[in-house]
């Protein structure tokens, strides 16, 4: 899949989507305003941005969205842009970050060295 950079507006309005997939664009600009505080122009200029970018497409009748991206693979790449753009790649530096102000659990600390067990058994 191509990678699409999401700026954080999309990002909220994509949350939006996600959670009522295949809401006409009148219903998404009605959940913006009511959760964002955004008004109709801005929602549907959002919208119109997440089209051209191939994030979402919308049909006739009634403007029906539908996203073509899934909030896995955005997460992912989002991850990604983070890791490079101030860890310098590196996961050991990320999660230093995190444990040096005890910012994680034990629990998610046993649940990081579960995941590190299995990927290293998918190996």
């Amino acid at each position: 899949m191509e990678q699409i950079k999401l700026f954080e507006g999309e990002l909220k309005l994509m949350e939006l989507l996600w959670e009522n997939e295949g809401a006409t664009a009148k219903q998404l600009s009605a959940l913006a305003a009511e959760k964002i505080g955004w008004n109709k122009n801005t929602t549907y200029t959002v919208i119109r941005k997440l089209v051209a970018k191939g994030a979402i497409k919308r049909d006739d009748p009634d403007f029906v969205c539908r996203s073509l991206v899934g909030r896995e693979a955005v997460a992912h790449q989002e991850a990604k842009t983070v890791l490079h753009s101030f860890f310098g790649g590196s996961i050991p530096a990320l999660f230093s970050s995190f444990m040096s102000e005890g910012a994680l659990s034990q629990a998610e600390i046993d649940d990081l060295r579960r995941l590190i067990d299995e990927h290293e058994q998918a190996d």
